[in-house]
């Protein structure tokens, strides 16, 4: 397959009321997928409303005008078809994958949560998401060995009152203060035809995807003023590492190494997705050749590095490890944090960068293969950066990436004086 990003056709139109609805035709099988994003996350959200994007993320399923309390699920899987959201800081998404005889169906279901949400969202409604938010905070973060790292190592990264600095989760605090006209105007203020994309690809046209987003999402008004998140491009650097510990009931220590380095889509943070693939991913990464296989003092399965891809401030690089019996908390944050810093001294090898761009490479074409990987892709590009057709960049920059580009990045970014690291320690072997 060609290294071109995406060798399929791209339209963009957008409607009288703002909404952008990007199509990629592609005639391979009988199915659509629909994605919709909303340029709202959790660093949209006001002090007192943290956790407000990811709980909509739970609401929008719960009814909306012309659609009863999860009849959106029943009448998209009834049609053959899947369906699901994610809320991540830079935006939530909703996405279905459906037949194409049903397309109709899958943006008519879109167009009525995103304006006929309001109208049919209740108090019970919001009182039994909230319970299920709170639910998901105990089963996916408290309760879980290790499960609240996200949710610590963002307050070591990102200053008090920067848009990165809270995870999506949010605070039950704040989501138990709210009351329902609080939401209804959250919902109000963002989700709008004005601050969503609306990507459709697979075997449909143009002509009949505008057709129908005219037809359904036409009608509903823009909102005039959408307020921009605050600006987090710039993190002083502390020159001060910091540092956290935990001891709780978790198996084994374990180590978390971050950095702030570039925001997703630079060229900056095209190396750190290459540098990241050569720290740790898989078994031929240093992280893994060293902590693993040659100190041995890492358990094998748990063991990398990865960036985490958010487009509106330096964004994270993280590298974790976890010890193997007898190995001290100590040992193996010394370890991890040596390999990170002889990304700046000891060369990338050729065969680390051809093995680096391979993986990449065979992740990249993975999400492309699928019309759903395809549209949100799209979304994602037209979101962030107002072009869909830059989607096709991404690859052709991480194969540019070179071995020099790496030594400078990391020596850039990844200094010990601005390092996070947490720690977690099993409460009896402190």
């Amino acid at each position: 397959m060609p290294d071109s990003g995406y060798p399929w056709p791209i339209s963009t139109t957008r409607l009288d009321n703002g909404l952008r609805v990007v199509v990629s035709e592609d005639r391979t099988a009988p199915a659509v997928a629909v994605n919709l994003w909303y340029d709202v996350g959790s660093r949209h959200e006001p002090a007192g409303q943290t956790g407000f994007a990811h709980l909509f993320e739970h609401l929008m399923f719960e009814g909306s005008t012309h659609v009863a309390k999860t009849e959106h699920m029943r009448l998209v899987q009834g049609a053959g078809g899947s369906l699901n959201a994610t809320t991540n800081p830079d935006r939530t998404n909703y996405f279905e994958t459906v037949p194409a005889e049903h397309l109709e169906l899958a943006l008519w279901l879109e167009a009525d949560r995103m304006g006929g949400l309001v109208p049919a969202l209740t108090q019970e409604t919001l009182d039994n998401q909230r319970d299920v938010v709170k639910n998901e905070r105990r089963q996916r973060y408290e309760n879980v060995p290790y499960g609240d790292a996200w949710l610590r190592l963002l307050p070591l990264l990102y200053p008090p009152g920067h848009p990165y600095h809270h995870a999506t989760i949010g605070s039950m605090a704040d989501l138990n203060a709210a009351d329902l006209a609080t939401f209804q105007a959250f919902h109000q203020t963002y989700y709008a035809p004005n601050n969503a994309v609306l990507s459709v690809v697979g075997d449909t046209t143009v002509d009949e995807v505008v057709a129908l987003a005219e037809k359904y999402f036409g009608g509903i008004p823009p909102r005039p003023e959408i307020p921009a998140a605050p600006d987090g491009r710039v993190v002083p650097p502390t020159g001060v590492p910091a540092e956290e510990t935990v001891v709780t009931e978790v198996p084994a220590p374990r180590v978390y190494v971050a950095h702030r380095t570039h925001p997703f889509g630079s060229p900056g943070y095209d190396v750190v997705t290459v540098l990241a693939t050569v720290l740790g991913s898989g078994r031929g990464s240093r992280l893994y050749q060293r902590l693993a296989d040659g100190e041995r003092i890492a358990q094998p399965d748990l063991v990398g590095a990865y960036g985490v891809d958010l487009a509106h401030a330096p964004a994270p690089l993280i590298a974790t490890a976890t010890a193997r019996p007898g190995v001290s908390g100590e040992r193996l944050a010394a370890g991890l944090a040596e390999v990170v810093d002889e990304l700046a001294t000891v060369p990338v090898t050729a065969a680390e960068l051809d093995r680096a761009k391979a993986l990449l490479t065979t992740a990249w074409w993975r999400q492309m293969s699928t019309v759903d990987g395809r549209a949100d892709a799209l979304s994602r590009y037209a979101t962030q950066f107002d072009d869909p057709a830059t989607v096709a960049e991404r690859l052709p920059a991480w194969l540019a990436v070179t071995a020099e580009q790496i030594a400078e990045v990391a020596a850039e970014v990844l200094g010990a004086d601005d390092r996070a690291t947490l720690t977690y320690l099993p409460q009896d072997k402190q």
